[in-house]
């Protein structure tokens, strides 16, 4: 009795502690009973989130920002989505954390607890773009499936780490190495433990990369749980899903890395065009790679009043992948004719650009402020949806802000 006892109320303190204020009457809680603050979380609270960010799904948790969120030059945990694909794992133990490296094309299969990565390696600090490949899919006719991320699906914090390809130099690599896939301790849904929920990868050209890092810091402290704590991969420029979280495992392959959501349309798109709605063969998909040019008005919200005589003042962020962006324009007559912005040139690599402008508007009335990106090679973003493909991936049509005139 005294035992049970004792269970009874250390559950009830961690109750109490999770909720964040004292269970009146938890005594009479029934046996297995879970308060209703418990059963449905609090996301904001849970991940240290901006409330006006949007919940997309929660099982499993994907959240995204909306646009005047990301107004920040270096993304703050505050407002960063959040993309998951299986269960956020759960009891972990920083302090014995390690990072085996294996795979066909190692020499040596090789381990490295937390504390060796950070006292054996150098270690270096990148601003780096991420952005979820489905980033604007709700825009897609017909729908594609998948969470319908409208245009905060991207983030660009400061990560610190050590170089991916420090550590495959100390493993040492054999030739015939073509790529990396990363494993991870993410639940599967449907929590079988043989199920990987994702395990994707990147040729090694791109691992091999100085920007490519085993992190452990985001912004400057403890990445938080919900985007890798204590160890992820980062890999700007690509699709997110490739810097993969809770990474514990990294396989050189001498094949194209074949984990899960590495195969058939995920994280694909078509060769070549297709028409809206058409179906496409496993083999005429390509995986996705370095991410489109596009860019995004930050400031003001879309559906600001000005007064008139009066100028707006834009700013906002622009990037292009492995690009760097040469030119940023905005128009304010649906895309009829344009004017340039100031552009500052990336922090590092693979960081996204900010932008600004003053925008005049000859009278009262609706508006709406379109911005355009043209990266080093001369690309533009198209005005509009661009080519339609199944799983509605890589839309970069130009970013709008509705404003009014009175």
């Amino acid at each position: 009795m005294k035992r049970r006892n004792f269970v009874k109320k250390a559950v009830l303190g961690t109750m109490t502690s999770v909720i964040g204020a004292e269970i009146v009457f938890g005594t009479t809680l029934p046996n297995g009973y879970i308060p209703l603050g418990l059963q449905d979380p609090d996301p904001f609270k849970m991940f240290d989130k901006d409330r006006g960010m949007e919940v997309l799904n929660d099982k499993p948790w994907n959240i995204e920002a909306k646009a005047h969120l990301l107004d920040d030059k270096i993304t703050p945990n505050s407002s960063m989505f959040i993309r998951n694909n299986g269960l956020i794992p759960e009891n972990i133990d920083a302090s014995t954390w390690t990072l085996t490296i294996d795979g066909e094309s190692v020499k040596q299969k090789k381990t490295y607890s937390l504390s060796e990565l950070k006292s054996k390696f150098p270690q270096y600090t990148y601003q780096l773009t991420l952005e979820c490949g489905g980033n604007g899919r709700s825009e897609f006719d017909p729908p594609a499936k998948g969470n319908q991320w409208t245009v905060g699906a991207v983030s660009c914090a400061n990560w610190t780490g050590v170089r991916l390809r420090d550590i495959l130099a100390d493993v040492g690599v054999k030739e015939d190495a073509v790529y990396i896939g990363y494993h991870a301790t993410d639940v599967h849904l449907s929590r079988d433990p043989n199920k990987e929920p994702i395990s994707r990868g990147a040729p090694m050209q791109k691992a091999l990369q100085d920007e490519t890092l085993i992190a452990f810091q985001m912004n400057g402290k403890d990445i938080p749980l919900a985007h890798g704590y204590p160890l992820r991969l980062v890999a700007g420029g690509w699709p997110a899903s490739v810097s993969g979280k809770w990474i514990n495992r990294i396989s050189v392959r001498n094949v194209v890395h074949d984990g899960t959501k590495m195969t058939g349309d995920a994280y694909r798109v078509p060769c070549n065009p297709v028409a809206p709605g058409e179906k496409v063969k496993d083999e005429d998909m390509c995986i996705i790679e370095s991410m489109p040019l596009k860019s995004l008005i930050t400031y003001p919200k879309t559906g600001a009043t000005i007064s008139t005589g009066k100028t707006l003042d834009i700013r906002g962020h622009a990037w292009a992948g492995e690009l760097e962006v040469s030119k940023m324009e905005y128009s304010i007559d649906f895309g009829s004719t344009w004017r340039e912005c100031t552009l500052d040139k990336p922090a590092n690599r693979l960081a996204w650009q900010h932008f600004r402008a003053s925008v005049d508007f000859p009278k009262k009335g609706y508006y709406e402020v379109w911005a355009k990106a043209t990266d080093t090679r001369g690309n533009s973003q198209p005005m509009l949806l661009p080519g339609w493909n199944p799983k509605g991936y890589l839309n970069n049509a130009c970013h709008r802000i509705a404003i009014k005139v009175i």
